[in-house]
Parts: structure tokens; sequence; C-alpha cells
């Protein structure tokens, strides 16, 4: 009976969800109504989802309005009345154009005008699917006005959008925020009214007694509409179907695919291999994911023709048919993948392919599959309002000085001391925490379906410049619309580079194949990069972490380091797993502590779970679950369906089992912790073995072509580390840092036999057409031979050449940068004016004479921290005092438990919080010969020692050993001043 209601997806003005809706409207005995939020369908599909838990039927349109003002309300008759109005706003919010204030003709839907538009717009003739809105408030004018006698086309436009004088009050705040405006300025044009809220069936009737026709009206219209979807168990995919004609040719092209790729793959095949082939065909075809096996390929195929790099991973890696056609490159059979962790008869759900791309290719990836295939968008995300940030908003609303706004949004000031201001933000910050704030755009969901996409949604334009849909996975995966995962990463991108940079540096080399990993996991020179850390610049494995877990393990091959990509997730590791585990791989005789059924289901990880086919191997084997309902219990632990039914029930039935098969519930909530504690965080094995792979085509290139691998890491935006500790970790692989140089460096960083120029991108004030002149006149007419022959061919600011100048880009003339200065400064400054326009002709320059003035190297070390950010020389030559009695990386092995000194550059540190709660900080230092050690300030000091940003710090502490990995508990820290600027002195 309500035909214009609004659930917080309305966004900035709706205040709570579409299934609080349902709930109020079943509190009232309603049991129809129209979900038609504003410009927005983010909740249609969920609120048809919900409708049947409250027994109430659901109807859906929209509310179409140009900011606060209502123009007309859009009713779907049904699911092609709801793809027309999905189609109409996104026409309008894709070209940015402002709704009309009258519908359209629309086949499928009914439209409802208010009351107080028809008579603005002196409307006086309806088309059968037109009609006059009245809220309850607006009886008292109906009976004075002419409209009275339409009496066919009058119905209850009652809107719903508040439920209390609290929601009102959330509202107005909301919409001052959406205004940017104090809510003492708020225009009552841009709110809601007290009186839009929902009555009961009986209260409604009761209001429009004296006009019967209308809510007659009403029912008949909303008994007319029907929108359909299939949602949970009963869904059906709705992606792309076929990718050729007919099922039985995407089946014979599926098979001719594999038939193809299983020579290149494997050069003598076995049993092994062929059953498995089999099974997976079979169970592909049997769950009609052939189309989407097809897609994939398609895309990587394409992606391979433009000569883009890809890692195919997700548990779409366990299978051999992604394997053989080359969507991903992990050999399941080699891995032993868990093939039901991929596909297995009780899964609904295409499996997961995570398709990376280099970030600078991904963006025509994209485009090609929207060019390829037609109905296509990309998936959205919601962010939502968070605390400190929804509580700053409502500090400017209510006109809260800064200082007070930053005090609250920190929090943990005592009720006690806060004013009635304050309080109320505090108050509604919580209520509105967890709203939709804005539509995002999934970081990586691709939409392909076999429907037009309006039929399932609007559409938003956002700034990436492809159509996104307006709901999010959750909601798109229960209606049967599955993603295709593309993403974009810097790891290839360095990949592509290195060798690009390669070739061109050294053009004597053969041709490098990149693909050829199965020698690089053999090979002993990479594998002593992974046992040593001496990983950076490479994807995946170069973080402190992993440098520090690798050592731990000793991983010197391929399957350790597939071990180390999991377990270094937050669930094994902050379950005690990673622990353990670390110890019976160390040490053999320690397996013996491992539950012996475990131990049988998982040797290669000695009775601990690693990976996410652990849980399903556990639940299986261990509690006796169904493999179906094994999946229900991994997906249940990673979050998305953690409040479902069905998960509740496995969790008993996994209970109940292990008590029937006499376990002891010691055990039994042993292991079911274990489950539980990191399910949800551990990757799945073929996920790791596509990690490892990367890392390891990356570790190529580190341990082969160092100098060449970390221009490319520096090019491409590094990774864990900061610029600086790139250079240094080039310089430490016997590279040479040059400065920019005018004649020499390009944009990004260029590299000249072993010498890496730095790019003119890091000159943080250069402006861009600055650069952009200087390399194109460069190009055109050679090199610069001078700074006059420089200030000739280059229209440039002094501002702009001072900065080139104490940067050292014009070295090659030989003349000091305090000459260059001076010369600069007359030359382009002698007549005061400044011209954007080359000159016609050249000038002649005047020769001045300069006096001799002296400079030295710590000015240029100033000069170019305040120009780059950093400086070349390491810090340790910058210290003001000398660093005496002080011990190196190399020998904390023979202080183990003893308390010494060593001085470190600080490479990065990082907070982190223990069990307690407490902060503590984890810090990695390279000592003066560049060797790297690791310190941590547990809670006791971390407060009383602070880490103040790069630079030389005096670290006293205790050496602890792990596994043979030696660092640092700190008892003091201290960090030490630098030599002062000499032109300051």
């Amino acid at each position: 009976m309500y035909c214009n209601c609004h659930s917080y997806y309305s966004l900035r003005f709706g205040t709570f969800s579409e299934v609080d809706l349902l709930k109020l409207a079943q509190e009232n005995g309603i049991h129809t109504l129209a979900l038609t939020d504003i410009n927005n369908t983010s909740a249609c599909l969920n609120f048809i989802r919900k409708a049947k838990d409250f027994n109430i039927k659901p109807v859906i349109g929209i509310d179409f309005r140009h900011g606060a003002q209502q123009h007309f309300v859009g009713i779907a008759k049904n699911n092609e009345g709801f793809k027309e109005l999905n189609s109409f706003l996104s026409q309008h919010s894709e070209q940015k154009l402002k709704l009309p204030e009258t519908a359209p003709l629309f086949k499928d839907s009914f439209v409802i005008y208010p009351f107080e538009k028809v008579l603005q717009l002196n409307k006086t003739t309806f088309l059968d699917s037109e009609f006059i809105g009245v809220s309850v408030e607006e009886l008292r004018k109906l009976r004075f006005s002419k409209l009275k006698t339409y009496t066919d086309k009058l119905v209850v436009l009652q809107p719903v959008t508040v439920r209390s004088q609290k929601d009102f009050n959330a509202h107005r705040l909301l919409r001052a925020i959406d205004n940017n405006t104090l809510l003492s300025k708020l225009s009552t044009s841009e709110e809601c009214k007290i009186t839009d809220k929902m009555l009961s069936a009986e209260a409604l009737k009761t209001a429009f007694e004296d006009f019967p026709h209308i809510i007659e009206n009403t029912n008949r219209l909303l008994e007319t509409c029907t929108v359909h979807f299939n949602f949970g168990t009963d869904r059906v995919s709705q992606n792309l179907k076929l990718y050729t004609h007919s099922a039985e040719e995407d089946y014979t092209l599926l098979e001719s695919l594999c038939q193809q790729g299983l020579k290149k793959r494997y050069q003598n095949p076995d049993d092994k291999v062929f059953a498995r082939l089999k099974t997976e065909l079979d169970t592909i075809k049997s769950l009609d994911f052939v189309s989407f096996f097809l897609i994939n390929h398609d895309i990587v195929s394409y992606a391979k023709s433009q000569g883009y790099f890809h890692v195919g991973r997700g548990s779409g890696a366990n299978s051999i048919v992604a394997y053989i056609i080359g969507i991903t490159d992990v050999d399941p059979i080699e891995l032993d993948l868990y093939f039901e962790r991929f596909i297995n008869p009780f899964r609904a759900s295409p499996p997961d392919f995570d398709i990376d791309f280099s970030w600078k290719d991904r963006e025509d990836v994209t485009a090609y599959i929207f060019k390829r295939f037609e109905h296509t968008a990309l998936l959205a995300t919601y962010n939502t309002f968070k605390y400190r940030a929804v509580v700053r908003e409502l500090g400017k609303v209510f006109g809260l000085p800064k200082e007070d706004i930053d005090k609250l949004s920190k929090g943990g000031i005592p009720e006690a001391k806060l004013d009635d201001v304050s309080k109320l933000v505090l108050r509604y910050g919580k209520l509105i925490e967890g709203f939709p704030n804005h539509l995002s755009v999934h970081s990586a969901g691709i939409l392909i379906l076999d429907a037009p996409v309006h039929c399932y949604s609007a559409t938003d334009l956002p700034p990436k410049g492809f159509p996104t849909v307006q709901f999010d996975m959750i909601i798109a995966e229960d209606v049967g619309v599955f993603k295709f995962d593309i993403l974009g990463q810097r790891g290839l991108a360095k990949i592509k580079e290195a060798l690009e940079i390669i070739k061109e540096n050294r053009p004597d080399l053969p041709p490098i194949d990149i693909t050829n990993v199965e020698a690089f996991k053999k090979d002993k020179n990479i594998n002593k990069l992974l046992k040593s850390g001496g990983a950076i610049g490479a994807y995946y494995v170069e973080s402190p972490a992993m440098r520090g877990l690798m050592q731990k393990l000793q991983t010197q091959d391929y399957l350790g380091l597939v071990a180390a990509s999991s377990i270094i997730r937050p669930g094994v590791s902050g379950s005690g797993m990673k622990e353990e585990f670390i110890k019976r791989h160390r040490y053999p005789e320690q397996r013996k502590n491992a539950h012996p059924i475990l131990l049988e289901i998982m040797p290669e990880t000695y009775g601990v779970m690693v990976y996410q086919e652990d849980v399903l191997k556990v639940a299986n084997r261990f509690a006796g679950l169904s493999l179906g309902e094994a999946d229900v219990l991994r997906r249940g632990m990673s979050g998305k369906f953690r409040s479902r039914a069905e998960f509740t029930a496995v969790e008993d039935k996994f209970l109940a089992n292990c008590r029937a098969k006499g376990y002891k519930d010691a055990l039994t909530f042993e292991v079911w912790n274990q489950i539980k504690s990191f399910a949800g965080y551990a990757f799945a094995k073929g996920h790791s073995a596509s990690y490892a792979v990367e890392s390891y085509q990356s570790l190529y290139l580190k341990c082969y072509f160092p100098i060449e691998f970390m221009t490319a890491v520096l090019n491409n935006g590094g990774g864990f580390y900061s610029v600086e500790h790139y250079l240094h970790e080039a310089k430490q692989q016997g590279a040479t840092i040059c400065l920019p140089c005018i004649n020499t460096s390009d944009h990004p960083n260029r590299l000249v036999g072993t010498s890496i120029y730095l790019g003119f991108g890091y000159l943080k004030n250069v402006e861009s057409y600055t650069v952009q002149r200087l390399l194109t006149d460069r190009q055109l007419n050679g090199e610069y031979k001078s700074l006059d022959d420089f200030i000739d061919r280059v229209t440039i600011s002094i501002e702009q050449l001072t900065i080139l100048i104490r940067i050292d880009a014009f070295r090659f003339t030989t003349h000091t940068k305090t000459e260059l200065l001076w010369h600069a400064t007359f030359k382009l400054n002698a007549d005061g004016v400044k011209s954007s326009q080359s000159k016609l002709f050249k000038i002649q320059h005047k020769a001045f004479t300069i006096p001799k003035l002296n400079s030295n190297w710590v000015e240029d070390a100033y000069d170019e921290m305040e120009l780059l950010s950093f400086p070349l020389c390491d810090y340790f030559k910058l210290a003001s005092q000398e660093l005496s009695g002080g011990v190196l990386a190399k020998n904390m092995k023979d202080f183990i438990n003893k308390e010494i000194l060593i001085y470190g550059s600080l490479v990065t540190t990082r907070y982190n919080k223990t069990a307690q709660g407490k902060l503590m900080r984890l810090s990695t230092f390279i000592d003066q010969n560049g060797d790297y050690f690791d310190a941590v300030h547990f809670t006791n000091v971390v407060d009383h020692y602070p880490i103040n940003g790069l630079g030389i710090y005096a670290c006293y502490g205790k050496i602890t050993d792990r596994f043979d990995f030696y660092s640092m508990n700190i008892v003091w820290s201290k960090k030490l001043g630098i030599l002062p600027d000499p032109r300051e002195c």
C-alpha cells in the first residue's frame, strides 16, 4: 500500500536499511510495499530477496528527483519495467543530464506524480499508466482541489523516510552534510517532512476513509506489479551462458583448446593427467561453466596478443583445464592441488579466476572486455560513513571550531567533559556510522551478463569511464551474477619493464624466456636469495615479515615459498600455527606433536593447516562433512556468509560428527578453533602457488640482472620500501646513482650501463610542462651544449631553472652550481620580463665575471633532501657525531640474550598491536655495511623512544634468536643528529 519508501541507499537522505523497512512494514501490518530509492536501485535486489522472510510482496521502482525536489516516482510492473526504469536513470546519470520534470512513455512501468507537482505543472491529462499521488498530509488540500475529480487516477503516495524524531534529526544532519552547510542554514526544501512516516494499515485506511477509491486504486496498482529474481539455492547463473552459438559448440571448443595446450604443458602426460582432465571437463560441462572458462581464455589470449603479462590465481589455479589452456601457470598435478576447492558438484557459483595484469595494461584489457562482450559493467562497492569521518562532518554541520572537532574525532574524552552539542555529535555519529555514503567501483569485479545490465540495476559512469552497476558482490552472487576479477598490480609491470631495459641496455644478449619458471625453480642462485633474505624488489617476498619468515624456514625451493606465502597471512600467524609449522619444518622430531589423523590428512604441512584447502580436507576427513558442507564452512569463515543459518547448521554438524567419532572435546574444539581463526584469511594453495610463480620470475631478474631490475622497480612505484631504500639496494648491486641530468635523464629513471640516472619525476616542484619542453627539444635538436644554449631553446622561469641547477642537472658544463645560479639570475631577470613564448632569434648573451664561490658536499646533500626528499649519500656519512662502540648486524648471532649497541639507518617502521591491544613498534634498519637488522619496541618502551623519520639511530637492546633469525628487543634508542647546512651556520 506504500508506493514511495526510501532506504538509506537514498544516499544522504534515507535513515535505515531495506531490511529495516521490511521489519517496519511487518510491524505495521503492511503486506505490499514499493521500495523507491532516490535515483538509485542499490537495494532493490536484496529487498526482493529478503521480502519473503517477512511475508511481504515486494514492489520496486525509482524516486526520480533533482536534488531533493521530487519529479515523479516510477514503479516497475514487471522485470521489463525495472529494466526500462534503470535504462532511463542510467542515461541521465552517465551523460550528466538533468532529469526531466515529466516522465517519458514507459511501456512496463507506472508513473506517479506527487500532488504538488501536478499542481505546479498544471497537468490535466494523464496516460493510462500515469497517476496522481496524495500523501496523508495533502488530503486536506485535495478536498478543495479540482484534482479530486480524477477519481481513477488518485493513489496513496505517503513517503516513508523516517520512523521517529531521532531518524528525522539524522535525516536533517545527512542533508546538511550533503549540502555542505550548517544545520541552522539548511533549507526546509532540502528536507523530508517529519510526517514522512509509515502508518499502520488500519491508520492509513482511517486517514483515507473519505476517499476509499484512492486505497482501491493503490491496491490495484500494486497488485499488478511483479518483479521476480531467483535467489540462493534457486538462483540461475546470469552470466553469459554461451561463448559461441550453442552449448555443444562451446564444449567442443574447450576440448579442442585442451588438446592443443596439453602437449605444451605436459611432454609425457600420464594416466593421472588424463584422468584429472576428464574429471574436470565432465564437471565443468555438467555445471554449465564452459563459457566461464572460454571467456577467461579469451581475455588472457587478447592480453598475450598485446604482449601483456598476466597471472591467473584464485581457486581457479587448482584447475588442470585452466593450466592447460593458459589461464593459469600453476600445475595442479605437481602441487597436488585440491580439486574440490576449485569446483565440485555441490558448488553453484563458478570458481574464482583472479587475473592480474600490469597496472599499465589493465585499463586496455578492461576496454577490450567492454568492446568484446555486449552486456558488461563494473561491479560497485559501497563507501560507508566511518565513525571518525562522520564525527568530523557532524562537527562542521553544528559549527564547532576545528580544535573541538579534532578532539572529538580522536575520542577518549570523558562524557562529563562534553557539552550538549558534542554529545549530540557523538550520539548521531554512532547512529550514522555504517550508512552508505557513496557508491564506488569494486577493485576488480567486471560483470559479463547474458541479458542487458539494466535488467538488474541502473548504472553510473565513474571516473574510470566504464558503466558501473549500483550493487555489490554479495547481492550479485545471490542473484546469480558472478564477477570476473581483472586486477592491476605493479609486480608484472616491473618484470615487463625490466625485460625492456635489459634488451635496450644489453642488446647482444639473446631474448629471455621469462616463462621458463621450471628452470628458475631449480636455480640454486635464485633460491639462495630466498634463504638469505635478499629478495628486495621481488614481488610478494620482499617485506621484512616475509624476509624474516623465509630465513626462519630456510626457504630454498618453490614449494617452501608456496607455503610461506600462506603462512604469513594473519589467520595462520595469529592462531599460532605459523610458529608450529616452522618448528615442525626445521626440526623433524617436532612432527610427533601432530595428531596422527591430522598428520595423515596433511603430511606435506606436517599436520598443520596452512591453506584454505586444508579446511575442506579436515572438515571432510576429520569431521565427516560432505565436500559441499565443507565448502559452506570455508565460505562462512571468509565473512561473506557468516550470518547465514546454513553455516550455523554446518558448525553444529561438525561438532556432532566429531563427538560421534569419539574425539575428545578438547581435540574437537582445538581443531575447530584453528579452522575458525584462520580460514577466512589463509590463501588457497593454488593462489599461493600463483604468487610464487611471479615471485620466481622477479627473483630470476633480481639474481642475474639486478641493476636493470631495480631500475624497473623504481619506475613502477617501488613496493614495500621507499625510493631511497631501493636506490640503496641498487647501489648494493653495483649501480651508480646519478642525479638528474638535462642531457641524459628522462621523466622516469634511465639506465646507462650500470649508472641509474634519476628521473625528472622525482623533482618535487618541477612542473610537468617544463620537463615536457626540455625532453621534446632535446629529442628534436640534440643535447644541450651550455646553460646559454638551454635558455635559448627552452622557455623556462627562473624558479624552474633554479631547481634544475640546484640539483646539478647542468654539471656537464663543469661550472659550479653557485656560478650557474648567478648566471641564470642575470640572464633571465635582466629585463624583468617573463614570456611563455620561445625566442624567434637567438640573443647575444652577455658575459658576466663572477668571483669563485666555494661549496661542499653537505650543501649538495641538503639541496637533494629539499628537492628529491632524500640525499644520494647515506645518512651514516651525514651523522654529526662519531659512531663508536657499535656491533655490526652480521655479528648479532654472537650476542644472543645479551644487550648490545647497533647503529642503524631506518628502512621502514610500523606499529603493531599485541594480543592485549597495546601498541608495539616493528622497525627494520641497515647498518654501516648495508646489512639488515630488525628491532622491536615493546609496549614498555614504545612511548619512551619514538622513531622520528629516516636517519641514523643508536639502537641498544637484547638480541633474540628465533629459528636462527636474529633481532633486537629495544631497551633504548636515540636518533642521531646530522651535520648542519653550512649555508645556515
